[in-house]
């Protein structure tokens, strides 16, 4: 939970993860809906898939216990080189170093390291680091401590240098060369996608469908549309991908909202409108493709934008109630 997401955030997340399910066993056994709908808001979906296969591959192969051999452990879904190295020295006390950003960065100023880590020659330089400077019997303590040095004090701006202990060692802080350390890479400006939802009712209820699990936010429900190759013509465009993907006819209403979201590698303006059928077509005979009253959406685990969409859905209901 914590690979790409803040401490804060996390905390509340990981409660109710461990309430919900307090061993593997209980983690191997979840339906994948019920582990996607327990992590809905952290993002970055895959980390959720993986865990819970991750969980699966330990009860199947190890009887429910986390191996400790390193090797081992970076064969499970999920698990990388870092989070290896994390578990094998938290965990269990193993003399292996973890890396992650606060230790790259904490590093990279120690050392007044010229080169970008993020790849090739840079990483294997901190990461060599990071092990010529292991305490033996101690790789827990010293991780730990790193990480929690690079969380507080040695930050990515303004990073507190009068106060570190490391200071008199630091080279980039003998240079004033701090704040520029780690040496990054020029950031690609990220492209823009344009997308369309249908919003298609029928007897108080909304069509949803299941997103396919080897693609973006794989698993998670989503109102039905997808990405579009311009933002000319909106409306036919959206009226051609449900007559593709799912063979309805529609007639193309109104645009209830437009939604923005930024992901890893591109930005995304979500356009939904209010749809209806034509006629009363036959759905295709699948699990992925369902009518769903409206209270029932908070049960299927969304994306950001899809549940921003259901939100607006459920508050036009609530207000029509009301009146």
């Amino acid at each position: 939970m914590l690979q790409q997401t803040r401490a804060e955030t996390v905390i509340p997340y990981f409660e109710r993860w461990m309430a919900r399910f307090p061993t593997l066993a209980a983690l191997a056994a979840a339906d994948q809906q019920d582990v996607l709908e327990a992590w809905e808001g952290l993002g970055y979906y895959g980390r959720a898939r993986n865990l819970h296969r991750a969980a699966q591959l330990v009860v199947a192969r190890h009887s429910g216990e986390l191996p400790r051999d390193l090797d081992e452990l970076r064969v499970l879904p999920g698990i990388g080189r870092y989070t290896a190295g994390a578990i094998a020295s938290l965990a269990f006390g193993a003399d292996q170093p973890a890396v992650d950003g606060n230790v790259r960065r904490v590093l990279a100023r120690l050392f007044d390291l010229r080169r970008p880590l993020d790849r090739g020659p840079g990483t294997r330089q901190v990461w060599a680091l990071a092990a010529e400077h292991l305490p033996k019997g101690q790789a827990g303590d010293y991780n730990q401590a790193l990480m929690d040095l690079g969380a507080a004090v040695c930050t990515p701006r303004d990073p507190g240098c009068e106060h570190c202990p490391l200071n008199e060692h630091c080279q980039a802080y003998a240079l004033g060369l701090q704040t520029q350390r780690p040496v990054t890479r020029p950031k690609a400006e990220l492209p823009h996608r344009t997308a369309v939802a249908a919003v298609i009712r029928q007897n108080g209820r909304v069509l949803i469908r299941q997103r396919p699990q080897d693609g973006l936010l794989g698993g998670l429900w989503a109102f039905p549309g997808g990405h579009l190759p311009d933002e000319d013509a909106l409306p036919e465009a959206l009226r051609t991908l449900l007559e593709k993907d799912l063979s309805l006819g529609v007639q193309v209403g109104e645009q209830l909202a437009q939604y923005r979201h930024a992901y890893t590698h591109f930005r995304v303006t979500l356009h939904a409108f209010d749809c209806s059928l034509n006629g009363t077509p036959e759905l295709p005979e699948s699990e992925a493709v369902r009518w769903v009253a409206l209270e029932q959406l908070a049960d299927y685990p969304m994306g950001k934008l899809d549940r921003q969409i259901a939100r607006l859905l459920l508050g036009e209901s609530l207000t029509e109630t009301t009146e």
